[in-house]
């Protein structure tokens, strides 16, 4: 199973559109995972038009529109690995302890919200990972997102892929 990983978006607001390479891993990934801020409506109806699946919850920046259609927390088992997503875990220093006190019962924790791609390990063995933005990399070298698959009850193949300058 192939996923998608992407968060604040921030459409129409930082970009007018997705980047083309983010599409096309749309259409390639059996699930995608958007970890909030996507600011208009407009990007979950097509992301859910032309996604297999999609797994998406609203962030501080999403109106009233948006929190009617997405939760806070999502929660799925894809294919043996209990996924949950949330847009903000708080401040780096404790990151670990505190999702681990608030998700015991998940493998990975996707969340967005800084803007700064995250990939590591908690005490427990919970996996946390935060794409960063695929438009607006706000002091990042590069906006980016995440790939990865999930196989035989794991997560493996995590990536972080970086979009070139828009022009």
């Amino acid at each position: 199973m192939k996923l998608l990983i992407v968060s604040d978006t921030h459409l129409p607001g930082r970009a007018r559109v997705l980047p083309e390479q983010v599409w096309q891993e749309v259409e390639a990934a059996d699930v995608v995972v958007h970890a909030g801020d996507w600011v208009d409506v407009t990007l979950l109806d097509e992301l859910e038009a032309r996604s297999k699946r999609l797994i998406g919850v609203y962030g501080n920046n999403d109106g009233p529109e948006l929190r009617t259609r997405l939760p806070e927390i999502a929660r799925a088992d894809l294919g043996g690995v209990r996924l949950a997503v949330i847009h903000e875990t708080g401040a780096k220093q404790g990151r670990e302890q505190r999702c681990d006190a608030q998700f015991p019962d998940t493998d990975v924790l996707v969340f967005g919200h800084s803007h700064i791609p995250w990939d590591t390990t908690t005490p427990a063995g919970l996996r946390l990972l935060n794409p960063g933005s695929p438009t607006d990399r706000r002091r990042q070298p590069f906006c980016t997102y995440q790939t990865a698959r999930i196989s035989e009850g794991a997560l493996t193949d995590v990536e972080l892929h970086e979009l070139p300058p828009r022009g």
